[in-house]
């Protein structure tokens, strides 16, 4: 998917593609940066302003951003390793723990 935040620093839209998991009405993202051990920047954009938009199959929502809590995130991880191996990979090539975020409808 195509994902658009508001720049933390310069207040501009940015735009980049993202690995999505469909969970029901809401899409799950990993902040993964291949295994950096920083986070990147889509995901600072949106813990400082958590209002997305997205665009998937060619059409476009908008979403709200909320950080996957830890139980919870253990029941999604099989899923997107299923989904991409690599974020096992990612995960144990960082020292962060590689969060997920929540896109969802409401604030």
């Amino acid at each position: 998917m195509m994902l658009t935040t508001t720049g933390r620093k310069s207040g501009r839209p940015r735009t980049t593609p993202v690995l999505y998991l469909r969970e029901g009405p809401d899409l799950i993202v990993v902040a993964s940066f291949g295994g950096n051990d920083m986070h990147p920047a889509w995901y600072l954009n949106l813990v400082r302003s958590p209002e997305a938009r997205v665009v998937v199959d060619g059409r476009q929502r908008r979403l709200f951003a909320h950080k996957v809590s830890p139980e919870e995130k253990k029941r999604i991880w099989p899923r997107l390793i299923e989904l991409y191996p690599n974020f096992d990979l990612y995960q144990r090539r960082t020292r962060r723990e590689i969060p997920l975020l929540r896109l969802c409808e409401a604030p």
